[in-house]
């Protein structure tokens, strides 16, 4: 590795990145979510020549792989800063990945764009796509600037929501090689209790999907009721069941449900019944405990009923894996911008994401930081989504970029601070899960 950056001072460093970022500060923005008062009428964009420009993240928000036109305006972004860019990355069509450089460690820079059904970006994904693309931008500029090995990924991974994107990556080998991987989460300033401009650390749920059909046997329900298997007695006593198990759960163990299929008339017993589940606890090891609970709840149900069961286990979301090394470099920078950033926070957010699942392939980053809310406003609410759009969220999304790039600059140019960061990480891996 080359040792020209070792002459380089912090507030050098900082300078180049600000000074990367300003020139393509417009375009972000645009990308991001370009406000005008006729374009929010509208629901589009208005370019500088009077056109109407295709619809931006925030205005145009896309479900679980449905992420076309943000895959597509990315990709054309990108491709408009002179990098070249695998669309329809890794088999996912809303995936893509662009990477700097060809030699040296490997930094990953996450980049979700996904939203919520009805209320759009309510989670803020949009300002999550904002920061790792400015992530990207500055530390690929500071490789060529500075003249370091280094190579830097930036992955679009869809699907965030309910759709494990980066599960599938991984799968697909998109993770492969990956050193260090970062991103950040915008949210209220106040999402861990204590006011706040952002926390490095945070924990998350493990969580996993199930879907229970039950199977019985239809009969006229005033005619010959005897003769039939109700399913939906079934599912009403698993539901039953799990709500009283509820009870006998861990304060942040999570179980909660939605009946997909149910009959539509009263005069048939039922012979068919759909649900989906979501189990969340602390880690795998405890995931793992409670979803054989809930599998005694459902399985229990059909035998008193007289019901086959099928249950399907799928959607597996791990906790994080924090990294001390990590938070702690994270937290400087963020202070060298103004900000005041949490190291970490000890209790567990009973959300859960599929960035666990990377923290478990590699030293992760997943921080968050904060935008300005009205008092009560948090992410899967509708007042969220119009603050995730607002000049003042993408000004910090794009401040959390530069965090998350001299965070990269760390681990590509020092040593120590890389070999601490995958040490520690080595050492808090459940010994199954180790490479």
């Amino acid at each position: 590795m080359t040792v020209q950056h070792l002459s380089v001072s912090p507030e050098k460093v900082r300078a180049t990145i600000d000074s990367a970022l300003e020139k393509v500060a417009k375009q972000l923005r645009e990308l991001n979510h370009a406000v005008s008062p006729l374009s929010q009428s509208l629901g589009q964009e208005i370019g500088d020549d009077g056109s109407l420009d295709p619809l931006q993240i925030w205005s145009n928000p896309e479900l679980a792989y449905e992420e076309h036109k943000a895959h597509d305006n990315i990709c054309d972004f990108l491709e408009g800063q002179g990098f070249k860019v695998t669309r329809h990355a890794y088999g996912v069509y809303t995936s893509f990945e662009c990477i700097s450089g060809t030699e040296g460690r490997l930094v990953n820079f996450n980049a979700e764009y996904d939203a919520l059904p009805d209320i759009g970006h309510a989670c803020g994904h949009n300002l999550i796509a904002t920061s790792s693309i400015a992530a990207f931008l500055a530390l690929s500029h500071l490789k060529d600037e500075f003249r370091i090995n280094g190579r830097i990924q930036l992955l679009g991974t869809p699907a965030e929501e309910n759709g494990g994107g980066k599960a599938k990556l991984l799968d697909a080998g998109a993770y492969k090689g990956v050193d260090v991987s970062l991103m950040a989460h915008g949210g209220p300033k106040n999402l861990v209790g204590q006011p706040s401009d952002g926390v490095a650390g945070i924990l998350m749920n493990a969580r996993k999907e199930l879907v229970v059909e039950y199977f019985g046997k239809n009969a006229h329900a005033g005619g010959n009721p005897w003769d039939g298997v109700n399913a939906l007695d079934a599912l009403v006593q698993a539901y039953n069941g799990i709500s009283i198990l509820r009870q006998q759960i861990l304060p942040d163990e999570r179980i909660h449900g939605a009946f997909l299929d149910v009959p539509k008339v009263a005069n048939v017993i039922p012979a068919y019944t759909k649900s989906y589940w979501q189990i969340r606890s602390p880690t795998l090891k405890g995931l793992n405990n409670l979803i054989a609970r809930v599998r005694q709840c459902v399985e229990g149900a059909a035998i008193t009923t007289g019901c086959t069961v099928k249950i399907e286990e799928e959607g597996l979301y791990t906790d994080i894996v924090l990294n001390e090394t990590l938070c702690e470099r994270y937290t400087s920078h963020m202070e060298g911008y103004g900000r005041s950033t949490i190291k970490k926070h000890d209790k567990v957010l009973t959300g859960s994401s599929d960035v666990g699942n990377v923290s478990y392939a590699a030293p992760t980053l997943h921080s968050m930081f904060g935008i300005p809310t009205p008092e009560g406003c948090f992410p899967h609410h509708p007042s969220f989504t119009a603050c995730a759009g607002t000049d003042e969220a993408h000004e910090e999304a794009v401040i959390t970029g530069k965090g998350l790039a001299l965070l990269g600059w760390d681990m590509l140019t020092d040593d120590a601070l890389f070999n601490s960061a995958k040490a520690q990480w080595e050492g808090q891996l459940p010994a199954n899960a180790k490479k």
